[in-house]
């Protein structure tokens, strides 16, 4: 064997010692030359590995995490391609199967197909998602199955007529969900703010997820509108009702070209009307009643005006406010022997937002803060454009000498025939100007004269607090609501919000206003306060009455036991 001389070995370059090393190496281990040994990182390549003798330029690899050249990766399985716009590979219209099973084992879910949709879509949005049953498909159309795109665009069109008309954010969720489970797609999560709707769906857990969102640029008031949605949702849930993915777009494009069941003048009228039955509801006559309705329907009239010169809803709430408070004021200063104060209030109770405050508590209520806090501020933005109308008023009529005495709410007369007549008329016709069905009108206007007389009663015999009073009533109204939504199938809005009409507080936000323009700030602030304390009582008592209903009645195919609440913002 040819041995190499000394000079050769030392005249040759090492082969390791061309591999640069890490600066972790190079201050960790002695240089060459010293006592300890050569290897100088714990990243240097095996002596059994095939690595190719270096020349005398500088290697390519320069990274001690680099594959060795004697190490052929093995690459990876080429996916195959696919589309958003294709079937799920896991959908089949016959039966769906459940994508995965968690560890835990799937939950017993003892809400049966004859319970409400309303409950069973509720009780699956407040599981997570891989602890969700599978449900039996409502809706077979064939094999193949409909497009994940167009039920995701049927899914939002639904949502959006929802959450314009004013339905909460957990019921538009729950309406979501329910339109995506009858066309199969399992694993949907919904989400509804208060201006942006958007769905996504996965078909599996190793799938892309498909998302799809909606903006809700224009809101409106048509009850007739959303108990026809919630009657196509409910067609959609039922396992005996088979409607195709095209005729249920064709029933939702019939829904939207639909007029509304009352026209302007009729809802002018309307606004007129609960008014006057307003303003007898806190001791005014037959001279007031007609002064409340001719204050009331001028300025609906003059917020018609503004809304076709495209001004927004504040300066036309703003506009509303001042002729019923003109009028009073004008019967003042001409020495009309009329309660001033109680036509004033009158006008202000159909421009008090009651519908909006309900809904934002009960966004609130149920977890959905961003949309409560969008709600509630839009209200906030209503009352100070109230406030600033009125106030206006009030002020010039101080300075013209118009004697208005806020004390008068101290002594309001009790009639209790006359208010509780007075509160049928004014459920009645906030149920008008709400846009409810016709066949709805009579239950409403019954459960509005059962709020004021449960009020009354507690309130004027019983001397008890007008707040706790307020939520008693309005807890009556949101059970009552929730009965009568459950026996008819529908939405609980066009059952609840009209109801609460004579529970408003027209007369403290009035008498506060009235002491501020009379530079009584900390009486007005006080009356103020009452006035937003009635208002969150009344939306406490409708949410808490409408749960009372669903947590200890017995509904059909289940028990109040298998229904969760959301857990968002507990410690534990």
């Amino acid at each position: 064997m040819h041995r190499r001389s000394e000079a050769e070995l030392v005249a040759e370059p090492d082969t390791e010692d061309r591999k640069p090393r890490s600066d972790e190496a190079r201050s960790a281990y002695p240089a060459r030359g010293e006592s300890e040994s050569t290897t100088t990182s714990e990243f240097a390549i095996p002596a059994g590995l095939d690595v190719a003798p270096a020349t005398g330029a500088e290697p390519e690899t320069t990274s001690e995490f680099a594959v060795p050249k004697g190490l052929a990766p093995q690459s990876p399985a080429a996916e195959p391609e696919g589309s958003a716009f294709s079937l799920p590979s896991t959908y089949s219209a016959e039966n769906a199967p459940q994508a995965f099973t968690p560890p835990s084992g799937s939950p017993a879910f003892q809400l049966g197909l004859e319970a409400p949709w309303q409950d069973r879509m509720r009780t699956m949005l407040r599981m997570p998602v891989a602890e969700r049953p599978a449900l039996e498909l409502a809706q077979k159309t064939d094999e193949s199955g409909p497009a994940v795109p167009r039920v995701l665009d049927l899914t939002l069109r639904i949502g959006e007529l929802l959450l314009a008309g004013g339905e909460g954010a957990e019921d538009v969720e729950a309406a979501m969900f329910a339109v995506c489970r009858s066309y199969g797609l399992d694993r949907c999560e919904p989400t509804a703010t208060f201006t942006l709707l958007s769905i996504s769906y996965q078909p599996s857990l190793v799938d892309d997820p498909v998302t799809a969102s909606r903006t809700v640029r224009r809101r409106g008031t048509d009850y007739t509108r959303l108990s026809a949605v919630f009657r196509l949702v409910d067609d959609l849930s039922d396992p005996e009702t088979h409607v195709s993915l095209e005729e249920a777009y064709r029933r939702l494009a019939a829904i939207r070209r639909n007029r509304h069941p009352y026209s302007g003048w009729v809802l002018t009228a309307a606004s007129g009307l609960l008014a006057g039955a307003a303003s007898v509801l806190v001791g005014g006559d037959v001279i007031v009643f007609f002064a409340a309705a001719l204050g009331a329907m001028l300025g609906d009239r003059l917020a018609w005006l503004c809304a076709g010169r495209g001004l927004p809803e504040f300066y036309q709430f703003m506009a509303a406010a001042m002729p019923p408070a003109a009028i009073g004021v004008a019967l003042t200063v001409a020495h009309v022997d009329v309660r001033a104060s109680a036509v004033i209030t009158g006008g202000l109770f159909a421009l008090l937002p009651g519908r909006a405050l309900v809904a934002g508590v009960q966004d609130g209520l149920t977890g959905f803060y961003i949309t409560a806090a969008a709600r509630l501020l839009e209200v906030m933005y209503f009352f100070v454009g109230i406030v600033i109308g009125v106030l206006v008023v009030l002020y010039f009529g101080v300075k013209l000498g118009a004697q208005l005495n806020p004390d008068t709410a101290l002594n309001p007369t009790q009639r209790p025939l006359v208010q509780i007549a007075a509160s049928m008329l004014l459920s009645a016709t906030f149920a008008v100007l709400l846009q409810q069905e016709r066949s709805t009108v009579l239950w409403v206007t019954l459960n509005g004269g059962v709020a004021w007389s449960v009020f009354g009663a507690m309130h004027y015999p019983g001397a008890i607090s007008p707040v706790a009073s307020t939520a008693v009533a309005a807890g009556l109204v949101g059970l009552f609501g929730q009965l009568l939504s459950r026996y008819r199938f529908a939405s609980a809005l066009p059952y609840t919000t009209a109801a609460i009409g004579p529970l408003l507080p027209g007369s403290a936000t009035y008498f506060g206003l009235l002491s501020m323009a009379q530079n009584n700030i900390d009486k007005g602030l006080v009356s103020l306060a009452k006035a937003a304390s009635l208002a969150m009582a009344i939306a406490i008592g409708v949410n808490l009455g409408s749960e009372i209903s669903r947590l200890f009645l017995k509904v059909p195919g289940g028990s109040a036991e298998g229904r969760r609440a959301a857990k968002r913002t507990r410690g534990f």
